[in-house]
């Protein structure tokens, strides 16, 4: 009897692996298309704009004055850096999570024709949607190099590190990203929700604050937001010079674990998208 089952659960397993690997190689075989969508999605969000790619830095220069106010002047915050460099720092991570994930949700719905009528994997709307906001997020990181030369930041050999902190927030991000653009074309509704939950997410995250400072049980759940830990990777590789913590590895986990089962669970039920549109 448990020899059927472990053999069951083997052919399970490689079932599953197999379809990875073929979802994987159809993704690089329609690569070609994933480009045309990204260029078409970054130019359709900068037509007609003044600024361009103005906004991706204006944005999170913004806000940054905003919060460096408060947490400087109204209710002073030590985070052991120059406020302005801290908040910058994440909040130009944090736009690139929400920004990718307020595109990704809307992808399918916004694209019925091409999703109803036309054969390519679909995953490719939200992943365009990932890519446009990282083109962004590379703009933007020219005025924090500015910034840490103002404050005379140097720069450390934990840089090199810095793709690798990146490639786990792109990954981490796009699997979130399926979830909501798979979830908002069956549910209309989880557009709405994800504003709400962004918002709080954001508070959950040390993007102004550093989240150990909050103590007790929310304390302790705040500390297991993947989100956090790759924020504070970034301040560790960019402005202390130095290496992750081991919270960027279990991040890493997470990340990869959490992608493979949202793409097998998009796959899965791409056939059905057509009927909710």
């Amino acid at each position: 009897m448990k020899t059927s089952v472990s053999a069951s659960q083997a052919m399970a397993a490689t079932s599953v692996l197999g379809d990875l690997r073929d979802m994987v190689y159809e993704q690089f075989e329609y690569r070609e298309v994933l480009r045309q969508m990204t260029l078409r999605d970054l130019t359709l969000r900068y037509k007609q704009t003044v600024m361009g790619f103005g906004w991706a830095v204006l944005m999170p220069l913004v806000n940054t004055a905003v919060f460096s106010v408060i947490f400087t002047r109204v209710a002073p915050l030590d985070v052991g850096m120059a406020y302005p460099l801290y908040a910058f720092c994440g909040l130009l991570a944090w736009n690139f999570f929400a920004s990718a994930l307020r595109f990704s949700v809307t992808s399918l719905t916004s694209n019925q024709i091409l999703v109803s009528k036309i054969y390519f994997p679909r995953e490719i709307f939200p992943i365009a949607a990932v890519l446009v906001a990282l083109v962004d997020f590379a703009v933007a990181m020219v005025p924090l190099a500015a910034l840490m030369a103002y404050y005379h930041v140097p720069v450390g050999a934990s840089l090199v590190l810095l793709p690798v902190v990146i490639a786990i927030h792109v990954i981490f991000t796009a699997a979130i990203g399926l979830l909501l653009a798979m979830g908002n074309l069956f549910y209309r509704d989880v557009k709405y929700l994800f504003e709400v939950a962004i918002t709080v997410w954001m508070f959950a995250t040390s993007v102004l604050y550093p989240v150990e400072r909050v103590g007790g049980r929310l304390g302790t759940l705040l500390g297991l937001n993947p989100m956090t830990a790759v924020i504070d990777a970034y301040r560790s590789v960019l402005l202390l010079g130095t290496w992750p913590s081991s919270a960027l590895t279990s991040a890493a986990i997470v990340s990869i674990a959490l992608l493979a089962m949202a793409w097998f669970a998009f796959h899965r039920a791409e056939f059905a998208f057509a009927e909710h549109l």
